[in-house]
């Protein structure tokens, strides 16, 4: 299992910085559309599909990681009152909801790419942009997410048996507070 997490943290970091460099081309491409438009009277062609296309690299590039550092939204007034095998618990049942979840959208998602790519589906305009490369990065990013979430049930799983992992509020607080801290040191230097 140690093995799966060398392999899924580096690639989820990997394409979570691709989505970063795209969030800064959208950005770029989105000002020089605006002031293409509103100063010279000529926006840039393929502004609005390129960033489309880069919203999925953006979004599903973080999911992953967001999974692994366990980041993603969950009501702390409930968890840290529990147990720890309650707070296994539900953990067990938010990784099921979303395998279910993602795991259509996964299924979905291949077809539509894999269509996509057979007919060479583009953009409509002056310059035509292959779509299916944004189509297959959503059917990749949902596929390394399932295996992140595969691999969290197998944690918290073990955790439901062993009940020795206990979150309570302070830890939440004080996790805040080092990452804050840790954000405010590094602006310093």
């Amino acid at each position: 299992m140690e093995k799966i997490r060398k392999i899924i943290e580096p690639t989820a970091l990997f394409v979570l910085l691709i989505g970063g460099f795209g969030m800064l081309a959208s950005t770029f491409l989105g000002t020089a559309d605006v002031i293409g438009t509103q100063f010279f009277g000529q926006p840039v062609h393929g502004a609005l599909e390129l960033t489309e296309s880069t919203m999925v690299v953006i979004v599903f590039g973080a999911l992953t990681y967001a999974q692994i550092r366990r980041n993603h939204i969950r009501v702390e007034l409930f968890y840290t009152r529990v147990g720890p095998r309650a707070q296994g618990l539900m953990d067990v049942f938010s990784d099921l909801m979303a395998l279910v979840f993602f795991g259509l959208l996964f299924w979905q998602a291949s077809f539509e790419a894999v269509f996509s790519f057979g007919i060479d589906e583009s953009t409509f305009g002056l310059i035509r942009i292959p779509l299916w490369p944004a189509r297959f990065i959503l059917a990749g990013g949902t596929a390394l997410l399932i295996i992140q979430l595969l691999f969290d049930l197998i944690i918290d799983l073990k955790k439901v048996f062993s009940g020795d992992i206990h979150v309570t509020a302070e830890d939440v607080l004080m996790k805040e507070i080092s990452e804050a801290n840790k954000y405010l040191d590094d602006g310093k230097n």
